[in-house]
């Protein structure tokens, strides 16, 4: 057929433009001869890639006299053969494709990770009279599930990268439902703290490792929109386990907030099993121990401190003496760190300046993100007198912002790009913080619960565009350790946003003599509030088109045009 229309085009007298159609008509047809002729698949080891290529030019351009743009040659290799790279990311009109079942079944892990972090918390009295202590001392259960996450999430992205992102993270399922079975039999305050700290062992391998395994299968053009199905479950079950502990504690028993898991967690492992892609192992070195003693004491004693200063199960003293033994530890890392050549958290992916952006901006963010969800409930129940169960009606609010954000994202990066979305969203949205502490007994739920939906689609449109920001611009062997690096500092900086908020609470009453009413929080949220925009400042210096090729900003007027 092209050679046919070769023939078409060779007239007696030939014009310069008929001259360059017929040359290019027959380069078409001899390059399919060679294309139909070629074999394809593999050949001596080594895939042939000059079939598809040779195919997409005699059928796209050779034949048609059209100048055929390098992106639109790729675009139609990739029709021209399923295994050419890149071909995932392309639908038959052009446009980015994303395959939303592997970020589905990660995100339904991580919702119930991030929900079980949550849920026992109004489930504390009725668990503590069933095992014989009190509530304030079964915080420490909460305390070990948190101190965990802190020791074994610097390691995961070794293990990843050792062992395989898809076996590690199917395993840490395995260790979270062996966790969760354990909790519902425990019959003693040791047996349950135990228990909550396999479960942190077997969460903290979850999150960093599904991070990692979504940016190693998706195409750094879709990561955008897989990042928005990720983050969903990390803003929304924080704020689902409250009310759903209160339903399951109520009507059933407090087993069932941990037996929920089991088949979730069984179906999660036969689900990623199945549509996981196999991910290649990445040379991983011997494992650093040194550092994985030293990054886990730190990571351990400054969330185990702040917990203990925010929630004062233990007396302060404790709190404050393994904060200092944590920063001690922290310092020895970073010197440690220096003085081999394949540390555990390679530090000096901090020396990449979207990366070192997102890290820094993303925590102080995370402040006030973790301080709401301690803030919030309380001024509904401390302030306005609702119920538990009526306040987890009105913070779930936030949710709806959540899902809403899937529809924004990847339009506001394309459109703006990663450096201003992030600081449009880190000002609005700590701004929004700040409106809470308007929030009076007599105002309006409708205007609570529209001023929340905002709130949570602002966050959720930053984390989004953060989470993608930390992996837009480092190779894809250092994606494991950033990972890491990134999980390390969210845990930190969350307790760290409920120690503030506690110590904000804490020294208002000091200096009024007053108990916490809603004065406390016409104070807190504004902090909070202020703190949180903070997070605009390191985004300041990053140059507009950071991050470019995976939001996509400006590439359609970089694109060159089709010439006739």
């Amino acid at each position: 057929m092209i050679c046919g229309a070769a023939r078409a085009a060779a007239p007696t007298a030939l014009s310069l433009k008929s001259e360059r159609l017929l040359a290019r008509s027959v380069i078409g047809c001899l390059l399919a001869l060679i294309a139909d002729n070629a074999p394809h698949g593999k050949a001596g080891g080594r895939d042939n890639r000059l079939t598809p290529l040779l195919s997409c030019y005699a059928a796209s351009g050779g034949a048609c006299g059209t100048i055929v743009p390098p992106d639109r040659f790729v675009l139609a290799a990739a029709h021209a053969d399923p295994s050419f790279a890149g071909n995932r990311a392309f639908q038959p009109d052009g446009r980015a494709r994303l395959n939303r079942t592997i970020p589905l079944i990660l995100a339904v892990a991580l919702f119930m990770e991030n929900m079980d972090s949550t849920v026992i918390a109004t489930s504390l009295p009725a668990i503590a009279a069933d095992i014989g202590t009190s509530p304030i001392t079964l915080k420490l259960a909460l305390t070990s599930y948190f101190v965990a996450l802190a020791i074994f999430i610097p390691v995961s992205g070794w293990m990843a990268d050792r062992y395989g992102a898809k076996r590690i993270f199917r395993a840490a399922i395995g260790v979270f439902v062996i966790g969760s079975i354990a909790c519902a039999v425990a019959g003693s305050l040791t047996e349950f703290v135990i228990s909550r700290f396999l479960q942190g062992m077997g969460g903290a391998m979850m999150t960093p490792v599904a991070r990692l395994v979504l940016v190693r299968s998706t195409p750094r053009a879709q990561l955008v929109q897989a990042m928005a199905w990720l983050t969903i479950p990390g803003l929304i079950g924080p704020l689902v386990g409250p009310p759903v502990g209160g339903f399951i504690t109520t009507f059933f028993t407090w087993h069932w907030i941990f037996l929920i898991n089991v088949p979730i967690g069984l179906l999660g492992i036969w689900l990623s099993g199945r549509v996981l892609p196999e991910l290649e192992s990445m040379p991983a070195g011997r494992l650093d121990a040194t550092g994985f003693l030293l990054s886990g004491a730190a990571a351990a004693g400054i969330v185990f401190g702040l917990s203990v200063i925010s929630m004062p199960a233990l007396p302060p003293l404790v709190g404050i003496s393994t904060l200092l033994i944590g920063f001690a530890a922290a310092y020895g890392y970073v010197l440690h760190a220096r003085r081999v050549d394949r540390p555990l958290l390679n530090l000096g992916l901090m020396a990449n300046p979207a990366l070192r952006a997102a890290v820094i901006s993303g925590s102080l963010f995370r402040i006030g993100v973790g301080a709401v969800p301690f803030l919030l409930p309380l001024m509904f129940q401390v302030g306005f007198g609702l119920s538990p169960f009526q306040s987890g009606m009105l913070t779930f609010a936030s949710a709806f912002g959540a899902i809403a954000m899937k529809f924004v994202a990847s339009t506001a990066l394309k459109n703006l790009g990663f450096r201003s979305v992030l600081i449009l969203a880190s000002l609005i949205g700590g701004a929004l913080i700040g409106v809470n502490a308007l929030f009076r007994p007599d105002t309006p739920y409708a205007l609570i619960i529209a001023v929340l939906i905002a709130s949570g689609l602002m966050r959720s449109l930053f984390f989004t565009s953060v989470n993608a920001l930390v992996f837009a611009e480092i190779r894809n062997e250092e994606t494991g350790e950033a990972s890491a690096i990134s999980a390390v500092a969210q845990q930190i900086s969350i307790a760290l946003g409920v120690a503030v908020a506690g110590l904000i609470l804490e020294l208002h009453g000091v200096a009024t003599g007053e108990p916490i009413g809603l004065s406390s929080f016409v104070i807190a949220f504004p902090i909070i509030a202020g703190l949180t925009m903070l997070a605009a400042i390191p985004l300041l210096r990053l140059p507009p088109m950071t991050g470019s090729a995976v939001s996509g900003h400006r590439r359609a007027e970089m694109r060159p045009e089709i010439v006739e």
